[in-house]
């Protein structure tokens, strides 16, 4: 009898999936800005990059006016809304500036993501902070 008891306060436990299983942001998503398609990509190793017109910012090491550098992001799923962080760093100084952003997922494949370059995390979607991202891969 014990052990059915046991069994029985055990599965709700075992089958309870965490937030950081169920928010999956690893992949390559699309949106529109202003006009203009952009990709952003998060990909299993903590690299970021955004791709808008051809030009690539991120990843382990790009290019921008003659400065090498890396993107890297962390994810906070216990905050709601989700908070990520983009994180740039100089490769030669190791200085580095966060882009602090908010997610909303609308289901797997489709999220809201706001971000400022300010320093200050959004604390709300808006039509001048935010981008629908859809996931193509």
């Amino acid at each position: 009898m014990k052990k059915i008891i046991l069994l029985l306060i055990a599965i709700p436990f075992l089958s309870f999936n965490s937030n950081l299983e169920s928010i999956d942001i690893i992949g390559k998503w699309v949106g529109e800005d202003e006009g203009k398609i952009a990709f952003m990509t998060f990909d299993k190793e903590g690299y970021a990059i955004f791709e808008i017109q051809g030009q690539i910012i991120g990843g382990k090491e790009f290019e921008m006016e003659g400065k090498k550098g890396k993107m890297t992001y962390i994810v906070n799923p216990d905050k709601t809304p989700i908070e990520i962080d983009l994180i740039l760093t100089k490769l030669d100084t190791n200085e580095q500036q966060k882009i602090l952003c908010i997610a909303e997922f609308q289901d797997e494949n489709n999220m809201i993501l706001a971000m400022s370059w300010e320093s200050v995390r959004p604390t709300e979607f808006d039509s001048e902070n935010s981008i629908k991202l859809k996931r193509v891969e």
